[in-house]
């Protein structure tokens, strides 16, 4: 490893010395703040844990330090829509894009649930069981893919596809969002697996042949007791906060809350067609460069929202490049901008990319540790590569969509492959400074992220930055 660090020149170190004065510790902005744990006391966050997103009080603690009177924000990775409800809440116009289908249906959930006849919706729960009794032949299944085959206990599909056979009769779309809601949020609770990370871990339980020491994830729920005890949560909240209405509107005075706008699909591809300096302020969570996938460890919400195999693949490679399967897309990214009428924005872009310094170190290094076998996937130099010049593509389009002085909030985590740390936060600042972007701050949680298991037993317990960036357009 010695070896390695003196073929290399230290780079990452002088980008870390010339913008050392930028970091601050940030010890009102600890883990809670940032992640969604601080969302717990908002019903939509108890009803689904996106454990992906950050909180409400970060987005709220933004817009009252730097930006109080309300404009237009946006976010490119907008998740179950965190920073847009905040936003509109506080009687800002909100803008977001999100690929993956499962936080668009949290989002049409919580729209639903504004809007929502709460007698209606009593009623409709009270003959619930009664009506799915007289359900003998259902037309509505869930057509697993091979990542989800055999993932809950036969009673528990039978029960499932009647339920969903049962929410397709009903003909009122808020009430029938609010049911198929319910079923979404427990698939987990009813199933053989639990969210782990980067993929799903499977119970000894199930019928799968299973390699390794047994997991046993504890009581698997009956389909009843889990749904039921879902609605009961809604219909409580619902009931507690129907008054004042359940996402209160109280810190914007009253008035008619401003719309929502989203657009599904991928932001390398939509974040072009957007306007020059349209928004006043931009608070968001990429993908971190951790080897997530998404459509693994939410891959039972997927085929319960009808996606099938390729449609899954497909997401997985329009997501932006943070997993070992995901393949180039330079030459998608050249011919996008070629579509657009504007390829010298190609050449721009991945000219600053190339120029990066440390993004060429961390590239070198990661190559090298490769071919010495220090790397437990061969893909991650490509990952990480490709991590970082689609990022580069975001950043600059997120400095051109942002209006002179507005902000950009970011959260991202550091990551370390092979003993060596991508200094994530300091490629990316330097990223948005050469768009047009000034570095104000960059904000360091207390307590940085750990390493793994696996790497903490060669290298040792070392901590990693977790930081939030500020940046604001010139």
């Amino acid at each position: 490893m010695r070896q390695i660090v003196e073929i290399f020149p230290t780079e990452r170190q002088r980008l870390f010395n010339r913008l050392e004065d930028r970091l601050e510790t940030a010890y009102n902005l600890n883990r809670k703040v940032v992640s969604f744990q601080a969302n717990k006391d908002e019903p939509i966050y108890r009803w689904f844990k996106y454990k992906e997103g950050f909180s409400a009080q970060l987005v709220k603690y933004f817009f009252s330090e730097y930006s109080p009177k309300p404009g237009r924000v946006f976010d490119p990775f907008v998740g179950v829509g965190t920073t847009l409800f905040a936003g509109q809440e506080l009687g800002w116009e909100s803008f977001g894009i999100e690929l993956l289908p499962v936080g668009v249906f949290v989002m049409q959930t919580r729209k639903a649930v504004n809007e929502i006849d709460l007698i209606k919706l009593k009623n409709t729960i009270e003959s619930l069981w009664t009506e799915l009794s007289k359900i003998k032949i259902f037309d509505k299944h869930i057509k697993h893919i091979s990542i989800t085959e055999e993932a809950f206990p036969d009673e528990t599909e039978i029960s499932l596809n009647k339920y969903l056979t049962y929410c397709s009769s009903i003909k009122d779309k808020k009430i029938q969002t609010v049911l198929r809601f319910a079923a979404f949020a427990v698939l987990e609770e009813v199933s053989y697996t639990r969210k782990d990370g980067q993929y799903l871990r499977w119970d000894y339980r199930s019928k799968r042949d299973l390699s390794g020491k047994p997991f046993n994830k504890g009581k698997i729920l009956t389909f009843k007791e889990a749904v039921m005890h879902k609605l009961n949560q809604i219909v409580n909240d619902l009931s507690t906060n129907k008054s004042d209405s359940l996402f209160s509107i109280s810190e914007n005075n009253g008035n008619e809350r401003p719309p929502i706008n989203i657009r599904q699909g991928s932001c390398l591809e939509e974040l072009p067609k957007l306007n020059n300096d349209f928004f006043d302020f931009i608070i968001t969570s990429p993908p971190y460069c951790n080897r997530y996938d998404y459509t693994r460890t939410y891959a039972l919400e997927l085929v319960f929202l009808g996606y099938n195999s390729e449609q899954v693949r497909k997401l997985r490679q329009e997501m932006l490049s943070c997993t070992v399967e995901n393949k180039e897309k330079i030459d998608f990214l050249n011919q996008l901008y070629i579509s657009y009428g504007n390829p010298e924005i190609f050449g721009k872009v991945l000219n600053v990319y190339d120029n990066s310094n440390a993004m060429t170190e961390v590239n070198s290094i990661l190559e090298e540790l490769n071919k010495l076998g220090k790397l437990n996937n061969n893909n991650i130099p490509r990952m990480v590569k490709n991590y970082f010049l689609e990022m580069c593509f975001v950043i600059y389009e997120m400095a051109r969509v942002t209006k002179s002085g507005g902000f950009c909030v970011m959260v991202n985590d550091n990551v370390r492959y092979g003993g060596e740390e991508v200094p994530v936060d300091l490629i990316l600042s330097e990223f948005a400074e050469n768009f047009g972007f000034n570095i104000n701050k960059i904000f360091v949680l207390p307590k940085g992220k750990g390493n793994s298991s696996q790497q903490m037993g060669i290298y040792g317990r070392t901590e990693i930055r977790k930081s939030v960036y500020l940046w604001q357009k010139r």
